[in-house]
C-alpha cells in the first residue's frame, strides 16, 4: 500500500565543498509543491540550485534546476517511487563548493540528501478517500451527525430544504459501514445521491 510522510524531515551533506540541504515532505498536489520550491528559492538567494521531485500521480515532476540533464531531478523522484511513496515531495538546495561533481557524483549525492531525509521520515498509509452526500429527513439530522462523528467522516457540507443533505468525505474502507449504519438508523428513510461513489486520495 503507498505511504505518505506525516511531516518534514531534512538532511544535510557536504560533498567536496558542495552543501546539499535535503527535505522530504507531504503536499496535496503540484501547486502546493511549487509554491514550497518558491519557498526555498526566497530562503537560500545564494544557492546554485534548488532541484526537487514530486511523486504524485498523474502530477508528478522531476526538476534539475540547471544541472545537468538527468542528475538531480529524476534520481530523486526514483528514490520516492522505490519507497512507495505518494503525495510527498523531495527538494534539495545545493551550494557549490567549487569542485565539479560530475553526472555519477552528482547523481549520487541528490539521492543521498533525499535518502537520508527519508532515515528520519515518520510514514503512514494513504487514505484513499470518498466524497458522497445523502439527503436524510430533518428528524433524522442529529442521529446522522452523530454517526458521522463517530466514524472520522468530514462533513464538508450542510442544505436545508425539503430535506437535509449532507455532502461528506471519509476514508473509502470505513464507507460501507458508515452507510449500513446509516440506513438503519434512519429506518431506510435516507437516499445516497448518484455521486456517492466518486473518490479522490489525500
Amino acid at each position: 500500500m503507498p505511504q505518505t510522510l506525516s511531516e518534514p524531515c531534512h538532511s544535510e551533506l557536504i560533498i567536496k565543498k558542495s552543501r546539499f540541504i535535503g527535505c522530504v515532505q507531504p503536499v496535496s498536489d503540484r501547486a502546493a509543491a511549487v509554491a514550497v520550491v518558491n519557498e526555498l528559492r526566497g530562503a537560500h538567494p545564494g544557492a546554485a540550485h534548488v532541484c526537487w521531485a514530486l511523486m504524485a500521480g498523474g502530477q508528478s515532476a522531476a526538476v534539475d534546476d540547471g544541472e545537468p540533464g538527468g542528475t538531480a531531478g529524476r534520481p530523486m523522484l526514483d528514490v520516492l517511487r522505490h519507497q512507495d511513496l505518494e503525495g510527498v515531495l523531495a527538494t534539495v538546495v545545493r551550494y557549490y563548493g567549487g569542485v565539479k561533481l560530475g553526472a555519477g557524483g552528482l547523481v549520487r549525492a541528490y539521492t543521498d540528501a533525499v535518502a537520508q531525509a527519508l532515515l528520519g521520515a515518520t510514514r503512514q498509509p494513504l487514505v484513499r478517500m470518498a466524497a458522497f452526500a445523502c439527503e436524510v429527513p430533518y428528524a433524522f439530522e442529529g442521529v446522522v451527525r452523530r454517526l458521522l462523528d463517530d466514524a472520522g467522516a468530514t462533513l464538508d457540507g450542510v442544505a436545508h430544504g425539503e430535506s437535509v443533505r449532507m455532502s461528506i468525505s471519509l476514508g473509502a474502507e470505513a464507507l460501507v459501514q458508515l452507510k449500513a449504519a446509516v440506513t438503519e438508523s434512519t429506518q431506510g428513510r435516507v437516499l445516497w445521491l448518484p455521486d456517492d461513489d466518486g473518490a479522490s486520495t489525500d
